[in-house]
């Protein structure tokens, strides 16, 4: 299958393109600027210039190909609508131009702020009006290109996609603000849950999406059920020789960790069953606890 990626030079979208490619297909990759072209080409995939702001490009790369994987996203946690609207447009963009043919699209997505106080299940829906899940807009428009004939999917992200190379992630930003403040912090009494995965794991749960996908489902790749936030604040704490320490929830927590304060109080905890099932998926990479003791992360800051 020849497969148009978004974000193919990106954390996750790299090895997306690695997958697919050790696995017969071939990659056409939407690349922003020359750097990224030139890191492309030498992967073997051929380069498509575009971004998510340019629609043409989108509709451009989506007509050249047999399915879309879109991984890129615009980060920017400071204004999440926004981003969120421009991820919308890309999804509706790119499904236009597959309306009709049944060929496979899979978008990445999340699990965050889905049903607090139990896992998460792919079945599950967020409301896409709560603060921080404006990015389930795009799973609305996945469900309504699915009854127009394409073969839609949803690959909901846990908060940490860990691996030897995450320098934008939220653990990253955890490690810098431990370092900025002298202290490996937790929102209260740290038991709730973040959920987690191997890059390498969720680039095969894309994969399996383009391929096995049914119209309109939603997918979690997701390793770990739940680990407690207050045992990630405990790792950094030993990798940097920090003390640990409780921060209040609410305006105490913003203050310390800036946006990531009420972000970081959340319980993100997601079962990935029906994924497993549904793509016969194992999870195989390491967890985040020992992702972190190998000490790549405190490396690279």
């Amino acid at each position: 299958m020849r497969v148009f990626v978004t974000g193919s030079t990106g954390f996750i979208g790299s090895a997306v393109v690695r997958e697919l490619q050790d696995n017969g297909h071939e990659v056409l990759g939407l690349v922003r600027s020359d750097a990224s072209a030139e890191a492309l080409a030498k992967t073997g995939a051929e380069v498509h210039r575009g971004s998510l702001d340019d629609l043409d490009s989108l509709r451009a790369g989506a007509s050249q190909v047999d399915g879309v994987i879109h991984t890129a996203y615009n980060h920017d946690f400071t204004d999440m609508a926004a981003a969120a609207a421009t991820d919308l447009a890309a999804v509706k963009a790119i499904g236009e131009v597959f309306v009709g043919s049944g060929r496979p699209f899979a978008i990445a997505s999340g699990t965050g702020a889905l049903k607090p106080g139990r896992p998460s299940v792919e079945t599950d829906m967020a409301d896409p009006a709560e603060a921080h899940s404006p990015r389930m807009q795009s799973e609305l428009a996945l469900i309504e290109l699915a009854s127009r004939g394409v073969r839609t999917s949803s690959v909901r992200l846990p908060p940490s996609v860990h691996g030897e190379g995450d320098v934008h992630g939220l653990v990253p930003i955890l490690i810098r603000t431990a370092r900025e403040k002298g202290v490996s912090a937790y929102p209260g009494d740290g038991l709730n849950h973040w959920a987690a995965v191997h890059r390498l794991d969720a680039a095969r749960a894309f994969r399996l999406a383009l391929e096995k996908g049914e119209p309109g489902r939603m997918f979690h790749a997701v390793g770990e059920e739940g680990v407690e936030v207050r045992s990630i604040a405990e790792e950094i704490g030993r990798q940097l020789g920090l003390p640990v320490s409780s921060v209040p929830r609410g305006e105490e927590a913003i203050e310390h960790f800036g946006w990531l304060g009420a972000f970081f109080g959340i319980d993100v905890w997601t079962s990935s069953a029906l994924t497993q099932s549904w793509l016969g998926w194992q999870p195989v990479g390491i967890g985040l606890l020992e992702d972190l003791a190998l000490g790549h992360y405190f490396s690279a800051q």
